[in-house]
């Protein structure tokens, strides 16, 4: 049984997917690149190293990859305030925790966007650890920050909580299992069909739900 709980924060633990997802639109536009919204939204969880040439191809990555990743910082920047809290992220975090998990904060973003956001959940003084897109080679939906996540608190097993199919394939290369929430924007067909072992409306249903999955506390297992 998983002695780990690993919960992505974009999209999961805050309401940031369509700010992301804007910000790309404006990061490509720079280049004079324009893509459906609808597009993006499919590919936000996907760490940006990814990203760029999943939606629009290997010559825009190979000519400009890394300036639409500067670009999108800082369009992401000017939505950032914008961000708020999904509803009970933090009271999920702390039952979680109070349930014997080592809890870790693992995402593909980057560390001052994550270091702001994990402020608005006060989220850092209830994780034993946290990783970022800085603590590994290859970003969601490759399984490294599964493993850092693992590492960082010396876990020998996990289970991923995430919003997104890019976190279900990651969790899935290493036998993790994903209990998916749709705050994300995902349908529970996308998220099932990536690996995801059970899917929740929202993370007060999840909570609600913890005896019945594999974060229920270990008498009760």
């Amino acid at each position: 049984m998983p002695d780990t709980a690993i919960f992505d924060v974009d999209g999961t633990l805050v309401d940031s997917n369509y700010q992301h997802a804007l910000a790309w639109f404006r990061a490509f536009r720079r280049y004079g690149i324009t893509l459906p919204l609808w597009d993006l939204h499919r590919a936000i969880g996907m760490g940006g190293d990814r990203l760029v040439g999943h939606v629009a191809g290997d010559d825009v990555e190979r000519k400009c990859g890394d300036r639409v990743r500067d670009a999108h910082t800082e369009e992401f920047d000017r939505l950032i305030d914008e961000v708020r809290p999904l509803p009970q992220a933090r009271e999920i975090l702390r039952d979680v925790r109070d349930r014997g998990f080592r809890l870790v904060l693992a995402t593909s973003g980057e560390p001052r966007h994550v270091a702001h956001l994990l402020s608005l959940l006060d989220g850092d003084d209830l994780a034993h650890g946290r990783v970022t897109s800085d603590d590994v080679t290859r970003t969601k939906p490759e399984a490294d920050l599964v493993d850092a996540a693992l590492r960082e608190v010396g876990g020998r097993s996990g289970v991923l909580i995430g919003d997104s199919p890019w976190d279900c394939q990651a969790a899935a290369k290493r036998g993790v299992p994903t209990l998916a929430v749709r705050t994300g924007g995902f349908s529970v067909d996308e998220l099932a069909a990536a690996g995801a072992d059970a899917v929740f409306e929202s993370l007060p249903d999840l909570r609600a739900a913890l005896d019945d999955t594999v974060l229920a506390r270990p008498g009760d297992r």
